[in-house]
């Protein structure tokens, strides 16, 4: 036997070359792969990717689909512009429900919510109006209704008649810091309201039944006085103050007389003398025929 022949049978020695063992290796691993692939499984390889850069592969799990479904349609939070994260009302919830009741309550056209909606909007108006009458008037209620024509041709019955404190817009001559310019002032100082001298008032003796009386003030007494030879004779149809009503004055105050009327007030004992605390007000402007609708309402309650 030679060498080489004992060389050759040496079970320690293998005479195929490296490269054809690496190779076959190769080939083993690659048909593995495909083998997992086929099964729908994913063996990474690590021999030949660097570390930190290999590519992880996991398959989606029926509880993470869940969450993914929650988070997107579940209404939790709702990216704003800027990123922030505002929570979204579920459909059905409370805040949804009372934004869809407001929707349709500011949008309805016809039904209860319509009417509910216009009444609550009408009476909000009149109510505004009043507060801002209230507010310049310095009165309440700043508005009366003309019942009669006394104060015709100037006013007339279902006048509405815009009415002030008697010291708001009245000129500083008005007599004894009462507000009120008489007929006598006013014819003086030229001072002229509804058509004539001095001022109209509203006012309402303590004794008496019914609406304040609005009338217009001409002239006033003391107590005591006998204001017969004072009062323009035209108005008065007695001979003397023995025969006048009211006189000499019970009490100090305004002798009043409606425009239309033939008398005084007070010698017509409708009331008498006005005491500057049965004043409630003056007089300022008039708007004609809304004041029956005040009358009508009026007439129904009363009935």
């Amino acid at each position: 036997m030679t060498d080489d022949e004992g060389s050759a049978d040496d079970p320690g020695r293998s005479d195929v070359p490296d490269d054809v063992d690496s190779s076959a290796d190769t080939d083993a691993a690659d048909a593995g792969e495909r083998r997992d692939e086929a099964r729908g499984t994913t063996t990474p390889r690590t021999d030949d990717t660097p570390s930190g850069t290999a590519h992880e592969a996991r398959a989606s799990s029926p509880a993470d689909s869940e969450d993914d479904q929650r988070g997107v349609s579940g209404g939790v939070a709702e990216s704003g512009p800027n990123g922030d994260r505002r929570p979204r009302p579920e459909p059905g919830s409370a805040a949804a429900g009372s934004q869809s009741f407001l929707t349709r309550f500011r949008t309805a056209q016809s039904g209860p919510l319509m009417f509910v909606r216009e009444t609550i909007y009408s009476a909000a108006a009149v109510l505004g109006v009043g507060l801002l009458l209230f507010a310049i008037s310095g009165v309440w209620p700043p508005m009366v209704a003309v019942e009669s024509g006394s104060m015709e041709p100037e006013m007339h019955r279902g006048d509405l008649v815009f009415v002030t404190e008697p010291h708001r817009f009245t000129p500083d001559y008005a007599y004894d810091d009462t507000g009120i310019v008489t007929v006598d002032i006013g014819t003086e100082r030229g001072y002229r309201s509804f058509g004539g001298n001095g001022s109209v008032v509203i006012y309402d003796p303590p004794d008496r039944v019914g609406s304040p009386i609005i009338h217009r003030a001409h002239f006033y007494v003391e107590e005591g006085e006998n204001w017969y030879d004072e009062a323009n004779p035209a108005y008065v149809t007695a001979d003397d103050c023995d025969a006048l009503q009211n006189c000499p004055a019970p009490h100090a105050g305004f002798i009043t007389k409606g425009d239309a009327n033939s008398r005084y007030d007070q010698a017509s004992n409708i009331a008498g003398p006005v005491r500057p605390t049965w004043i409630r007000g003056t007089a300022r402007l008039r708007i004609p025929y809304l004041g029956y609708v005040r009358l009508q309402l009026a007439g129904m309650f009363a009935a």
